[in-house]
């Protein structure tokens, strides 16, 4: 890892923001994270001439909805793996998938297009991996998530972050993996949850009824 003041003050920066992030009150977290979106993301802009500079074109959309879906079947799988094989597996994916109570499901799906996931691909990969590396860059993305004291989602933004980390390394533009992180967030998320986790707001759904 690369000796870098900049982005030390940025990663500090990063996991202060996290922690206030997942440690408040749960019914504003859209908001906190909006909030850590903004000034992360602004952040990478600032310091990186070549993201202020990035213009998206048909085959970044293209690709980031591909990588997307990739990414989709890779946690598709690895969600029922984490189920079976982790102790707290299934607790923990259903902790996350309960932040989806926080807000209406349009307000979640505008704050996560507009700011939250172009913003985590413009400090992770774009000001983050390009200072100190894809391998560090995807370890602090995971550590960050540290707080939540869900091993489940620490897993699984390590994993994100190595995925998209490669992708960067191997030359994808950063239009096309804010396109990806977009779809993804939005599809796993809202539209096209796990299979144990729709089942579970299926069932939520009844029991309100």
């Amino acid at each position: 890892m690369r000796r870098d003041p900049v982005a030390a003050v940025g990663l500090a920066a990063a996991f202060a923001l996290f922690a206030l992030a997942f440690r408040g009150d749960r019914r504003r977290f859209w908001e906190r994270m909006t909030l850590t979106g903004f000034v992360l993301g602004n952040m990478a802009l600032a310091n990186e001439r070549e993201l202020r500079r990035s213009r998206t074109r048909l085959l970044d959309i293209a690709q980031g909805i591909g990588s997307a879906a990739l990414l989709y079947g890779i946690f598709t799988f690895g969600d029922q793996l984490a189920r079976r094989v982790m102790p707290r597996g299934e607790d923990e994916i259903r902790d996350i998938y309960a932040l989806r109570q926080a807000a209406p499901k349009d307000e979640i799906a505008l704050r996560l297009a507009t700011v939250i996931a172009p913003a985590e691909e413009l400090f992770w990969r774009g000001f983050v991996q390009r200072r100190v590396g894809g391998i560090a860059a995807a370890a602090a993305y995971g550590g960050a998530h540290l707080v939540t004291g869900n091993a489940t989602l620490v897993g699984a933004a390590t994993v994100a972050g190595i995925y998209w980390g490669l992708l960067r390394r191997l030359g994808m533009s950063m239009p096309a993996l804010i396109t990806s992180h977009i779809a993804w967030d939005v599809w796993i998320f809202l539209l096209a949850p796990t299979e144990g986790a729709e089942e579970e707001s299926s069932s939520e759904s009844a029991t309100s009824r």
